[in-house]
């Protein structure tokens, strides 16, 4: 990154103007803050900072909508989006930052606390980067900015203290604009709040590490003590669920639950962060800096007994004192960097805070900030928190980015705001949801020093885990299943799917060397499991110079269904073989089997069948005679069907016939004759044959045959038919539509499942 003086006045040619005052009115309530928040959570650029319970620091409500500038950071490059649109420029963003605060520095100090204008949102953790030089040996798998901060054209405060609720507006373009802008928005607070679902779908949470990974990396923490390299590292492990739902009602339902001081929702438009921190990171009044480290932590009790003992047990631990004490001098040392000298000190410690689901241990350290320092300046002093990275906070961060697989972008950094009077307050971005892309993901974590006990450590995730899981839960029908709750079968064991792993240098992963079967589990009912079986075992034997496994594979897939509790729903069971190192293919074949439920592509959708578009390179491959796991080909065609505009690629053999689709046999009606595309190399579906079986009792005749795809798109109808989908018509190909026959996918679907 370049801190030239050409890129500030570059970003700076970026930003609207100045302004000097703020209009300020005050806003009676007529139903909660979070009502509040809810009429405005879907519109992209707002963000609302809560407080929560009754702790000292939780006294604030703001919400800021609509904002007239955006700062974004990613890979070097902070972009402002204003309304004349986005402009980038290379930049640190920390330089950014304090640039965009200097230029709408307000005069005089702040007449509401806490703020009436200013920036609000967050900083990833991963700006680490540009204020150290870190090795980066963990993925970025979520590429989303590492900051993010929003300027809000309307803000509302509200105290929970004195019940006072004031709403402010920048005047930006004269005293007659900003006076409608508040008239509106007093005007749209009339209107009835919108209806909101608080359901949501949410898979399985799935950890990036195993419980045996995340000991292993508490072990290699404790050896890196043990030769002097570092004293305390924070050690997280990231869930991820597919989520389908409302971010907000997520927000709602944490808020509801869990009284924390510092919650958060931010809505980014492409991402949304859910958050419920129990730790301030830094705040500045005047100038006045505060930060709140916390460490120690135990869980609730389920009995006020067990509860007292949890607590008693924290209180006068040894090793969470020491572990705190160390984390208080490292901050005490990064805030002196940059407040007076002889102003910093510890004014509380090891105080105990209680939250829904566990105890922590707090401290509270003070100091004043040096004259002619900035609140961006204190920020650089200290970021990321000593408490969630380690002592000393470079090496450990080290150790973090070497045992944790992926980024941990906004985890452990911090939310909140930078006001233009010159005050601040973060949190540490802790118990915190990003959703994006269909996925939602959190992490979790704690300090490992030289005593701890892995087990224990990873323990203690799983309870600070409790927060979002519960949540999820709530929201739901109680799919959200706790880390390592899936249960599978691979060679003969039943573990935790996140254990079923296999080495990189077995063919299985280095070269897809291995196929698999997807198998529908209906209420219990397994559906054409011989047909399976025997094409599983053909690939076996075209494949392996082994014999085929003596395995009763209804038992393991019965007891792999009964240990996901599957029984009463539609679950997809995959039966996989995979080739071990190279040599050794007899006895290093790999066999698993896991479960997870099924949702059918076409549930909650208004449309009556999927779309195709024909991949236009031909295939031939005696590879596709079975259901292999090198399956780029198929893949690379689907993502180039879905980005135009469609479900499914069709397939075509190598002299431009169809074959099939990337998921899917093709059954069509042409001419009045129902038809099987002709393929030198096609996966024989067992649905299909199912179909045929049927068809040909039923003496309805089925021609085998060439068909181009002009002879498909004028087909009468079409149909897609694999083993979890049935099958479901097809209501247009590369543009032009198709005719459907529900009434034929319905029989055929009701035939093939009783």
């Amino acid at each position: 990154m370049t801190n030239s003086s050409n890129s500030a006045s570059d970003f700076l040619s970026l930003l609207p103007p100045a302004f000097e005052r703020v209009l300020t009115a005050d806003l009676p309530l007529s139903g909660s803050f979070v009502d509040l928040v809810s009429r405005f959570a879907d519109e992209p650029g707002t963000v609302a900072l809560l407080s929560g319970g009754g702790h000292d620091s939780a006294r604030y409500h703001i919400l800021g909508i609509r904002p007239w500038l955006v700062l974004r950071e990613q890979a070097g490059t902070v972009t402002a989006e204003t309304a004349d649109g986005p402009g980038s420029v290379a930049m640190d963003p920390f330089d950014a930052l304090d640039a965009a605060t200097r230029r709408y520095a307000l005069p005089g100090s702040e007449e509401f606390a806490p703020l009436s204008s200013g920036l609000l949102g967050y900083l990833a953790y991963d700006l680490k980067d540009v204020l150290e030089v870190l090795p980066r040996t963990s993925r970025d798998d979520l590429h989303l900015p590492r900051l993010y901060m929003a300027a809000p054209s309307i803000l509302v405060v509200h105290d929970r203290r004195d019940g006072s609720t004031r709403v402010h507006v920048p005047v930006r373009d004269g005293a007659a604009v900003t006076e409608r802008i508040l008239s509106d928005f007093q005007q749209e607070l009339s209107k009835p709040a919108p209806v909101r679902d608080a359901s949501a779908k949410a898979g399985t949470l799935v950890s990036g590490l195993s419980r045996g990974e995340y000991m292993r990396a508490v072990d290699a923490i404790r050896d890196y003590i043990a030769r002097g390299h570092v004293y305390q590292v924070n050690m997280s492990q990231r869930f991820e669920t597919g989520f389908e739902g409302d971010a907000f009602s997520l927000f709602a339902g944490l808020y509801a639950a869990n009284p924390a001081p510092f919650f958060a929702y931010l809505n980014a438009g492409d991402h949304r962060i859910v958050s419920t921190s129990p730790e301030r990171f830094v705040e500045l009044r005047g100038n006045k800096v505060e930060t709140r480290p916390i460490k120690g932590t135990r869980p609730r009790g389920k009995t006020p007994e067990d509860d007292l003992a949890f607590r008693r047990d924290l209180e006068t631990s040894f090793k969470d004192d020491s572990e705190l004490s160390m984390i208080v001098d490292l901050l005490r040392n990064d805030i002196g960097k940059v407040c007076a000298a002889g102003s910093v000190r510890v004014v509380e410690h090891k105080r105990v805070e209680a939250y829904e689901n566990v105890y922590h241990l707090v401290s509270i350290v003070e100091g004043e900030l040096d004259a002619g320092k900035s609140a961006v300046d204190l920020v650089r002093s200290t970021f990321p928190g000593g408490s969630i990275t380690g002592c000393p906070k470079i090496r450990a961060m080290e150790v973090i980015d070497e045992l944790e697989p992926v980024r941990r972008h906004l985890y452990t950094g911090s939310i909140g705001y930078f006001g233009f009077h010159g005050t601040m307050d973060l949190s540490i971005a802790i118990r915190t949801a990003t959703i994006s892309g269909g996925r939602l993901v959190y992490s979790v974590g704690g300090g490992v020093v030289y005593d701890s006990n892995p087990a224990d450590e990873y323990e203690e995730t799983l309870h600070k885990g409790r927060t979002i899981s519960n949540a999820l839960e709530r929201m739901g029908d109680g799919t959200a299943a706790a880390p390592d709750a899936r249960i599978g079968w691979m060679d003969g064991k039943f573990k935790p799917v996140s254990e079923m792993t296999v080495s990189v240098e077995e063919e299985g992963f280095a070269y897809g060397y291995g196929f698999f079967e997807t198998i529908r589990v209906q209420e219990g009912r397994i559906l054409r499991l011989d047909a399976h079986v025997a094409r599983f075992r053909k690939a076996w034997e075209s494949f392996f110079a082994a014999p085929f496994p003596d395995i009763t594979w209804k038992d393991v897939v019965d007891l792999v269904i009964e240990k996901n509790h599957l029984t009463g729903t539609v679950a997809a069971v995959k039966l996989a073989a995979s080739a071990g190192k190279p040599g050794s293919l007899e006895r290093g074949i790999r066999l698993m089997l896991t479960a997870r439920p099924y949702t059918h592509r076409l549930a909650g959708s208004p449309r009556k069948g999927l779309r195709l578009a024909t991949w236009p390179h031909g295939r031939q491959s005696a590879l596709s005679d079975h259901k292999t796991m090198n399956y780029m080909l198929s893949r690379v065609a689907a993502d180039w069907a879905k980005a135009r505009g469609a479900d499914e690629a069709i397939l075509l053999n190598a002299d431009g016939s169809v074959s099939e689709t990337n998921t899917a046999n093709i059954l069509c009606k042409i001419g009045g004759k129902l038809c099987v595309p002709v393929s030198e190399h096609a996966l024989p579906g067992t649905m299909l044959g199912a179909i045929l079986e049927h068809l040909a009792a039923r003496g309805i005749p089925v021609e085998h045959r060439r068909i181009s795809p002009d002879d498909l798109k004028r087909a009468e109808s079409v149909y897609l038919t694999n083993a979890l989908m049935g099958v479901v018509p097809v209501t247009e190909i590369d543009g032009t539509a198709i005719g459907v026959d529900e009434a034929f996918s319905a029989e055929m679907n009701a035939k093939t499942s009783a």
